[in-house]
């Protein structure tokens, strides 16, 4: 929500003499909306589930501390190039409460992506255990003859 207030604060502003920076916080601004919009569409319909080849997990980690990242990098350069007029005071402050906002959830799905990992790698250990496990029972069925024997 925040993301899509500052894209409009950023749109209501008219004219600019050092563009570059509006034009950057409105790319970071307009993508970390759809990017956004769209993971939150896939867990929400838990479409997520249908495809298990990715790691959803990671991919939100992801798109939070990129969008983290650019956030306060598009806040930044517009606060240094900004005219002082309201709609881009506005579209600052937005843009700084949205880092904000992206910076918590980056370090929820840090803690959820940690999570996921320790039980990924307790699985594959007790899959490894029960593999061994089966194995050293094979050596003690007497249909199998040993070759060394």
């Amino acid at each position: 929500v925040l993301a899509l207030i500052a894209f409009i604060c950023i749109e209501t502003i008219m004219k600019c003499s050092l563009c570059k920076g509006l034009y950057f916080f409105e790319f970071v601004s307009c993508s970390a909306l759809v990017v956004t919009g769209v993971l939150l569409l896939m867990f929400s319909l838990n479409l997520h589930t249908r495809i298990p080849q990715i790691n959803w997990n990671l991919t939100d980690l992801v798109n939070t501390g990129l969008s983290t990242l650019f956030f306060f990098m598009a806040s930044v350069v517009l606060a240094v190039l900004n005219h002082k007029t309201g709609a881009e005071i506005a579209a600052v402050i937005f843009g700084f409460l949205a880092m904000a906002v992206y910076a918590v959830n980056t370090y929820l799905a840090v803690k959820k992506w940690c999570v996921s990992r320790r039980q990924q790698s307790s699985r594959q250990s007790s899959d490894y255990i029960r593999a061994r496990t089966e194995s050293r029972e094979v050596d003690h069925r007497p249909e199998i003859q040993r070759l060394d024997a």
